[in-house]
């Protein structure tokens, strides 16, 4: 594994590590919504998680085949995240406004792999990224236009 690998492989960690928090946030949502926006938000954020484990599991993915080791232990990723836990007592639009939040720190992370796997000339990273990048900015438009209701 060369230098260039390792950078994009730590920088993948993060981003790894970063999509374990999303996705626990997420099912926390799920399981704790309450009130008016309850049916359409409680399938909104199921869909959300499902769509987050699936890049969980082609980030580690991604991290094996540069030869790396993904990190797969809950401490780990608690040290690794920039994204923190959430209170499961907010509300609908708090819980929209926390994973608007979520969404900026993924995409922070997402352009920090995207240079590192220029830096290695590593286009089967650079297509997850760019694929990821477009769906969450996608997201992130419509969720705001739903927090704009409220």
């Amino acid at each position: 594994m060369n230098n260039l690998n390792t950078d994009t492989i730590k920088a993948l960690n993060i981003l790894l590590s970063d999509y374990h928090m999303h996705y626990q946030k997420l099912r926390n949502f799920h399981w704790n919504i309450t009130g008016p926006h309850f049916f359409e938000l409680h399938v909104k954020f199921e869909e959300f998680y499902e769509d987050a484990k699936l890049k969980i599991d082609e980030i580690a993915e991604r991290i094996l085949t540069l030869r790396g080791k993904p990190v797969s232990n809950f401490s780990s990723y608690l040290d690794l995240s920039n994204i923190s836990e959430a209170d499961s007592s907010l509300v609908d639009h708090e819980m929209v406004t926390a994973i608007l939040d979520d969404h900026n720190i993924l995409l922070k992370q997402l352009k920090i792999v995207t240079l590192a796997a220029e830096s290695a000339n590593d286009d089967g990273t650079l297509d997850i990224t760019g694929t990821y990048i477009g769906e969450l900015e996608k997201t992130s438009w419509m969720l705001n236009a739903w927090n704009q209701r409220n």
